[in-house]
């Protein structure tokens, strides 16, 4: 049995840039703020005084222990910001995520071997941004997916070896559903994201090609998308054939983000498709009159463990640990709030046959229909 880590957006730019050892720039061009410190600010009002600047490992607190006591054998996140010190913001975006090169060691400190780019976040700094971002991660030691300095690059797959023989074959793309502008494809000549329509069955069928042509007996393949609105439970029918296409054609797990919350979960031919994972880091702590703070509770977020028979790629079990933003760090959430999260995804996942079960700890245990 091998375990994967799969987490949804992770966004360490913004205000989290501006607590870390080596902030960058912190100028933005948003309606209501000119300076990512602000974020700082309305975090501390919310839940009190943050140290400054706090260790490299800080925003992800009590998520790390969580993570090494499960052991994953393979970790993929969706980072969600460029990592430049570029001052070129992208035209006519209201909200740019940026991070300092210098403050890598912060998505080092959950040492991911993946981490994918194809997200409607990473041009935010133009493709210079993008290289940059490239260059941060890879220097680093992180294998990066779904963006890159062409189409080839953009579409080609992660490969990360597994303990017991067998690798974990990794692709991404992005649709224009998540807000991706057009303009940020990657083409033979330009830097960009593999952007995808959801609805596009050549999309999907080109995915699983290139999974197969890459995979060898005992492999694992995911094909990581980001898709859909930031806010509400529905998932449009073209996701549901969409992700269910991929597992037709040989995919194991599907790894859907965008959503700032949970999404259902759903088990089809014994494999799992993540409709969406919520955000996981992010600066949002303390922004007053959310209409959906208490709708969705984007405090909240999972950290997702899937055991699969890599023989088969079989979903042998899945967990999924809760943990709430404070304080721009992620600590265990409270019983309560496991339950609340808990009925929330299983009215969800009723479509899916899937439930969420309340386990030890802070976590949630997936039941689902054979």
């Amino acid at each position: 049995m091998t375990t994967l880590f799969l987490a949804g957006d992770v966004m360490t730019g913004r205000g989290i840039d501006r607590i870390l050892p080596h902030p960058g720039d912190p100028e933005l061009r948003e309606p209501f703020l000119r300076d990512a410190g602000g974020y700082v600010r309305l975090a501390e009002a919310a839940n009190g005084p943050i140290p400054q600047p706090v260790p490299f490992d800080w925003p992800w607190g009590e998520a790390l222990g969580l993570l090494e006591s499960r052991s994953p054998a393979v970790r993929v996140v969706n980072l969600e910001t460029a990592i430049t010190r570029g001052d070129q913001f992208a035209p006519a975006k209201t909200v740019c995520y940026r991070m300092s090169p210098a403050n890598v060691p912060c998505l080092l400190a959950a040492r991911p071997d993946v981490c994918v780019l194809a997200n409607n976040h990473v041009l935010d700094f133009g493709r210079a941004g993008l290289l940059d971002t490239v260059t941060a991660l890879t220097a680093a030691g992180i294998a990066v997916i779904g963006a890159g300095a062409d189409i080839d690059q953009a579409r080609s797959p992660a490969i990360v070896g597994l303990p017991a023989g067998g690798r974990a074959v990794v692709l991404a793309a992005a649709s224009p559903s998540s807000g991706v502008p057009t303009a940020w494809a990657a083409t033979a000549d330009r830097p960009g994201v593999n952007l995808i329509a959801e609805h596009d069955d050549t999309a999907a069928d080109d995915l699983t090609a290139r999974a197969a042509a890459t995979r060898r007996p005992g492999d694992i393949a995911v094909v990581s998308v980001h898709w859909g609105s930031n806010w509400g439970h529905h998932i449009p029918d073209e996701q549901i054939s969409f992700a269910h296409r991929l597992v037709d054609g040989g995919i194991d797990i599907v790894h859907g983000h965008s959503s700032h919350h949970p999404r259902a979960v759903e088990v089809y031919r014994d494999r799992l498709i993540l409709y969406g994972c919520g955000d996981l880091i992010n600066d949002y702590e303390g922004i007053a009159g959310d209409p959906f703070e208490d709708v969705f509770r984007d405090d909240l977020h999972l950290l997702y463990f899937a055991d699969v028979d890599p023989a088969t790629g079989r979903l042998v079990s899945l967990t999924a640990d809760a943990v709430r933003s404070r304080r721009m760090r992620l600590e265990r959430a409270s019983d309560e709030d496991v339950e609340w999260l808990g009925e929330r995804l299983n009215a969800a996942g009723r479509r899916f046959g899937t439930r969420l079960l309340t386990g030890p700890g802070c976590r949630l245990v997936l039941e689902w229909r054979a």
